[in-house]
C-alpha cells in the first residue's frame, strides 16, 4: 500500500504545481488555438460531412442493414406503394 492522501488526482491539481500545471495548460492551449484556427475552421464543414459518413457507415448496423426494412411490401403481402392513383382498392 502506498502512503498517498486519499483524493489523489483531485488534490494535486489544487496543489501549487497542480495549479501551476494548468496554467501552462491554459496558456499553452490559448496560443495553440490561436495559431491555427484559420486552417481548423475551415476544416469543420468537411469534418462534419466525413462525421455524417462515418455514422452511416456505422450506424447501419443497428437494424441489420438495409435488408432489415421489408423489401418495400407491406403486410397484406402487395407493394407498398401509397401513390398508386387511388382509383384501385382492392
Amino acid at each position: 500500500m502506498t502512503a498517498h492522501e486519499p483524493g489523489g488526482f483531485r488534490s494535486f491539481l489544487f496543489s501549487k504545481s497542480g495549479l501551476v500545471m494548468l496554467g501552462f495548460l491554459a496558456v499553452g492551449g490559448y496560443f495553440l488555438w490561436t495559431e491555427h484556427q484559420a486552417h481548423t475552421i475551415t476544416a469543420l464543414p468537411w469534418l462534419l460531412v466525413g462525421g455524417c459518413l462515418v455514422m452511416h457507415l456505422f450506424m447501419h448496423g443497428g437494424h441489420g442493414g438495409h435488408g432489415g426494412h421489408g423489401g418495400g411490401k407491406d403486410s397484406r403481402g402487395g407493394a407498398n406503394n401509397s401513390n398508386d392513383g387511388g382509383g384501385n382498392t382492392s
